[in-house]
């Protein structure tokens, strides 16, 4: 057996859903190094120099450091923005921001084995991409616009006869200015009335057919491995969108048909995702239909919800590759 690299955590530093793997590696005994990128300048120090190839470090104020080298897989979490002391102007510290992603982000994207890869994650988050995957795979998808033309977006409702969501296209959290809190923007069903309105044409919007359910499916895809929870809402809201109302949820493992399971696996490999958390409808007839894949997506509250082992899954992600010596 070879012998194990560290694993590179990359997340912030409240991150419950992080520690249910780290904690999994630590009970294996496998060398874990945990940093949050957005600590530098402030908190983390980088330096890396180019000879047969990039040689490099970082450093963690409280004096723990990890040599770049030593790392065999990387997990590319949930990490924050670069943050900056007072004192450096709004367009400094954007200047900043960009040189420091370029740097430190252009030398650990060279690290050769990820779950998942920076770059594979950016593609898989545009949803005109995952959507025609998932077409191309086999998988049913709701009728679907995206549109700034706000006479073509009621055109699409009326032809559904008014049953349409509409869903972000980018984060679902809109941040506030001025102190105010962030909303979240979850999926809502709007009427043909309102699609006429003029601030449709500021930004493209997706609109999508409105998919009766019987209830939903929480696919967490770990290299290869589905993890599969039904999720049943006892509200409203929660019907319409799950996020919204999580109180009134009840979990309960489930299976996928094996030509759905095999669909989604074929879906992964194109976006080229060895991690990604699914949502599927299931409607009243049985039907399984494909809403959106998150590269990026959580899933603690399963594990903790179903018992399944996804923490374990991924543990064993981030150390077989190594195990066998063959790299993404």
């Amino acid at each position: 057996m070879r012998s194990l690299g560290t694993v590179l955590v990359l997340t912030q530093w409240f991150d419950p859903t992080a520690d249910m793997v780290v904690e999994e590696l630590n009970r294996r005994g496998v060398s874990v190094f945990r940093c949050d990128p957005g600590d530098l300048p402030q908190h983390l120090t980088f330096a890396a120099e180019l000879g047969e190839g990039w040689a490099g470090s970082l450093r963690l104020d409280t004096g723990r450091a990890l040599d770049l080298a030593e790392v065999g897989c990387a997990y590319y979490r949930r990490p924050t923005g670069f943050g900056y002391p007072t004192g450096l102007t709004e367009a400094d510290q954007r200047w900043a921001s960009r040189e420091s992603l370029r740097g430190l982000g252009g030398v650990l994207q060279l690290i050769p084995c990820w779950l998942n890869h920076p770059a594979v994650i950016g593609r898989a988050e545009y949803k005109p991409i995952q959507l025609d995957a998932a077409h191309r795979v086999g998988l049913e998808l709701p009728r679907t616009l995206i549109t700034n033309d706000a006479e073509r977006a009621a055109t699409f409702a009326a032809e559904l006869g008014g049953q349409v969501v509409y869903k972000s296209l980018s984060s679902s959290i809109v941040h506030g200015t001025d102190g105010e809190a962030p909303r979240i923007l979850y999926s809502t069903p709007v009427s043909v009335g309102q699609l006429g309105r003029a601030g449709i044409r500021l930004a493209t919007h997706l609109f999508q057919e409105l998919v009766p359910k019987a209830c939903e499916l929480r696919v967490t895809y770990v290299d290869g491995h589905l993890f599969v929870a039904r999720i049943d809402a006892g509200s409203d809201a929660g019907r319409t969108d799950w996020r919204a109302d999580y109180q009134n949820l009840t979990y309960s493992v489930a299976e996928l048909p094996p030509p759905v399971a095999d669909a989604i696996g074929r879906l992964m490999d194109d976006l080229g995702l060895r991690f990604g958390a699914l949502d599927l409808v299931v409607t009243p007839d049985g039907r399984h239909v494909f809403l959106e894949v998150n590269p990026n997506g959580q899933w603690g509250w399963i594990e903790d919800a179903t018992g399944l082992p996804i923490a374990a899954a991924i543990a064993d992600a981030l150390t077989d590759q190594q195990e066998r010596g063959d790299h993404d």
